[in-house]
């Protein structure tokens, strides 16, 4: 049995207070949100085993990707550090919910099919941080079993920004460049402050992050490729037919290696490797 010390340091303050706004599920499920949705949905659909898989659903918000997996068939139990998300997520059909931190699971070695971190890396600036949270993904998935792990490119803010138009205040502009620069968003307070304390990724930095956590990363799929910075993205999402040719064009060009890091959000896949028989 793989032992460590599960003694993880509480959400940051600023991080628990910008969820704690109760805006993350509706950010997902309207608008041009609903892009990272259904992107999520479509990669981890073509990526999960078939069902009954039993799926850990670590910093899953308030049940928004919980909720089609169970729908799907699978036995999902989502931990959230957000008292608010877990409330909402229990709600849910099929879904147990319950408080924990991606750093110090509260699971049985080797107990699940499947760990998925959508969010917890980009909100653990600290490369300890996030190892450790690896590590813990890799100690409770099964030998062979899969982590997928979300992360925030490193120019997601700047490309952002530039399309919001937001990047040209300049009380905001150093904030953004920062982050470009060492992957560090320091959004500051107040009504002008730029999400909340993350960390923006390099793509290449991803799977070196899962071999130093002890999994081996075997792909990466940009989610919203160039789609979204369109210009009236959410009009073509709404209307179906227009949505569907997106997302074909997606699929095309979601693990080009030029192209990985001009997503906003990126996904890596990963397994746990299959123990050494002995002999």
């Amino acid at each position: 049995m793989d032992t460590e010390d599960t003694t993880a340091p509480a959400l940051a303050e600023e991080i628990a207070e910008y969820y704690g706004r109760d805006r993350e599920d509706a950010r997902l499920r309207t608008g041009a949100g609903r892009l990272e949705f259904w992107r999520t949905q479509d990669v981890l659909r073509r990526l999960l085993p078939p069902a009954l898989a039993r799926i850990l659903d670590v910093g899953g918000g308030s049940g928004v990707h919980a909720e089609w997996l169970a729908a799907d068939g699978h036995d999902v139990e989502l931990l959230d550090p957000v008292p608010l998300h877990v409330e909402r997520a229990a709600r849910l059909p099929g879904v147990r919910a319950r408080h924990g931190d991606a750093r110090a699971l509260d699971a049985p070695d080797a107990s699940v099919d499947v760990v998925l971190l959508l969010g917890p890396l980009y909100h653990l600036p600290e490369r300890p941080d996030r190892l450790r949270a690896l590590a813990e993904a890799r100690r409770v998935v099964r030998p062979g079993g899969l982590v997928v792990a979300a992360t925030i490119n490193r120019f997601a803010g700047l490309h952002d920004t530039l399309a919001k138009g937001v990047y040209f205040d300049a009380d905001r502009r150093p904030h953004i460049e920062a982050a470009a620069g060492d992957g560090w968003l320091r959004p500051g307070r107040g009504p002008k402050a730029l999400f909340t304390t993350a960390y923006f990724h390099a793509p290449e930095e991803v799977p070196a992050e899962f071999a130093d956590a002890g999994l081996t990363a075997h792909g990466q799929y940009g989610l919203e490729g160039a789609a979204w910075l369109m210009g009236d993205l959410d009009s073509w999402l709404t209307d179906p037919r227009r949505r569907a040719l997106v997302l074909a064009a997606l699929r095309r060009t979601e693990s080009v290696p030029s192209l990985l890091g001009v997503s906003g959000h990126l996904l890596t896949a990963g397994t746990r490797p299959e123990e050494a028989s002995a002999g």
